[in-house]
């Protein structure tokens, strides 16, 4: 099977501080690659890298397009980027407030998302945008509120569908339950499991919570100081983790 994702020796410096190095994966067609490590560990840096957000020292990340074949979205121009966030990629904030426009309606969340591909019947838009509500279980008729009437697991919510409706390939989720409750932590959980698993998506999840990556990854990476230190079958790692640092985070000695 040809990789969705290549990441080939990836490295980011912030003057004489590594913030990740070397480092590389493979990622599958409708695989979940989990990333934790502690706090400075490289994991957000990494993602960042990855997404685009942030260029990387060296490296590559290619990226197999539906048109062109595998690409190296680092050496991409801006607008090509732009766009391929807009359709194969998506990327779900650790904050809803930073991947949402809160002065615009929920439908209008997702309908600008829908208009960035080239959506132009307001009727067809509106009806998506109802259907991708119902579908992260938000009620239809909160559709022209704002965001900021919505709690912040809806505000998620409405993150992941705002995201998700354009049908993209690949997504880059960081700290996806990070800063809610328990019980709201546990039900996105169960949406984003159901979501991956029906839409056969690819995904990357930085998160510190080991608890995410066990329900949601199907392979694990553990970093530390911008290095990757252990990785395998999610499960393998975390129940007979074989690096000392690994062994430590299981243990919950470290704060990750």
């Amino acid at each position: 099977m040809t990789p969705l994702l290549q990441v080939k020796d990836v490295t980011k410096m912030y003057g004489q501080r590594i913030g990740c190095r070397g480092v590389g994966f493979d990622l599958y067609p409708g695989e979940v690659m989990g990333i934790v490590g502690e706090s400075g560990s490289g994991k957000s840096t990494l993602l960042n890298c990855m997404a685009g957000h942030m260029a990387p020292d060296a490296g590559e990340v290619v990226f197999h397009t539906r048109d062109r074949g595998p690409v190296d979205t680092v050496t991409m121009s801006e607008p090509e980027r732009r766009m391929l966030g807009r359709t194969d990629w998506a990327f779900v904030h650790q904050h809803a407030r930073d991947g949402l426009r809160m002065s615009v309606s929920a439908g209008g969340n997702i309908g600008e998302r829908l208009m960035a591909v080239g959506a132009r019947h307001y009727g067809d838009i509106r009806t998506q945008a109802e259907d991708w509500l119902g579908r992260v279980e938000i009620d239809a008729a909160r559709l022209d509120d704002r965001p900021t009437a919505f709690s912040g697991g809806m505000q998620q919510r409405l993150q992941i569908a705002r995201n998700l409706v354009t049908g993209p390939r690949l997504v880059f989720m960081d700290e996806p339950t990070g800063g809610l409750d328990v019980s709201v932590q546990a039900r996105l959980l169960d949406l984003l499991r159901g979501l991956v698993r029906d839409m056969g998506l690819s995904a990357i999840i930085v998160t510190h919570d080991l608890a995410v990556v066990r329900l949601l990854a199907d392979r694990l990476m553990v970093m530390k100081d911008g290095h990757v230190v252990e990785t395998g079958l999610t499960d393998q790692v975390l129940d007979d983790p074989q690096h000392g640092y690994t062994q430590l985070l299981v243990s919950s000695v470290l704060q990750v």
